[in-house]
């Protein structure tokens, strides 16, 4: 093989590489990662910040949702892969503890102004493992005002475009909002919709495209949107939650945050038990992401969204 065909190689194969984000038809682009980074390393410090520990300076602990995992930035639990893939790993070490980890961007302001519709869109392909009880992958916002805080949820709203829990076939769709507990999101649980399901294959072992939409190009109503593969399977109208909460959460900017707990409230009340991870949950699932991106369109004369 000659040089000129090897150049010629590599240059397709970086091309293939980073054409994983994909354009995304009536949207612009304005934000994305598609984690092109070295073997081994961390995702872009210029996009992302890696969480670590079991809580925020003086947050909640257990972040606040009763998991049990420590979330950490070593490489076992997350890196790129080299081939445009970040991966996080859930390990259970020998003395039965378990390491994990949670990113959450360096951008605070992604946000549908009036007259706009912003698409917040990820391929990820969640874990597939033997005994999957405890696993919890999700990927989600917070309000910018929680950032620093930590004590104003679910105030500040909270959008939570896929959950999965205990491998199970089927991702939550959730609107948290006002407050806990109670109020007009009924917290903790939140406003929810599920797919049972992805397209064309099981959502474990699989790419599949999750997005969320946040729909503000008509004046006399306003929309979330949630969808697996371009499926819609989840709506909120503005008219199904109290103004209040819709304007806190809604018209206010969020940051994105992608994580793979173990154990927790939610994990646990699908299981119907008091705690999970159970003794044989198996160590070593991976949770994997090509892309994160947002985008937007706007109605008549453009406007700055993200």
């Amino acid at each position: 093989m000659g040089l000129p065909k090897v150049i010629s190689l590599l240059a397709l194969f970086s091309s293939a590489i980073r054409a994983a984000v994909p354009s995304i038809e009536g949207f612009t682009i304005t934000w994305s990662d598609d984690f092109t980074g070295a073997a081994g390393s961390l995702p872009d410090s210029a996009n992302w910040l890696v969480d670590t520990g079991t809580s925020y300076p003086g947050g909640a602990s257990n972040w606040g949702t009763g998991e049990i995992q420590t979330f950490t930035s070593n490489p076992e639990n997350i890196q790129q892969d080299g081939n445009g893939v970040l991966k996080i790993t859930a390990i259970k070490d020998e003395a039965g503890g378990w390491t994990s980890a949670r990113i959450e961007t360096q951008r605070t302001d992604f946000l549908a102004q009036p007259g706009s519709k912003m698409r917040i869109q990820a391929s990820l392909n969640l874990p597939q493992v033997e005994q999957p009880i405890g696993y919890w992958p999700a990927f989600w916002t917070l309000g910018a005002p929680f950032r620093g805080n930590y004590l104003n949820w679910p105030s500040i709203g909270e959008f939570d475009i896929m959950e999965n829990v205990n491998g199970i076939d089927e991702v939550f769709g959730t609107l948290h909002c006002g407050s806990n507990p109670g109020g007009p999101c009924n917290e903790t649980t939140g406003i929810s919709g599920k797919q049972k399901g992805c397209p064309g294959s099981i959502c474990q072992g699989n790419f599949h495209t999750y997005t969320f939409e946040v729909d503000r190009t008509q004046t006399s109503a306003e929309f979330l949107r949630w969808y697996v593969d371009d499926v819609q399977f989840f709506e909120l109208a503005a008219s199904d939650v109290e103004a209040e909460a819709w304007n806190q959460t809604v018209h206010e900017p969020h940051f994105l945050l992608m994580n793979l707990a173990i154990g927790g409230s939610f994990p646990n009340k699908e299981f119907g038990a008091d705690a999970t991870p159970l003794e044989d949950t198996t160590s070593g699932g991976v949770y994997q992401a090509e892309y994160v991106a947002s985008c937007c369109v706007a109605r008549g004369k453009a406007r700055e969204t993200v």
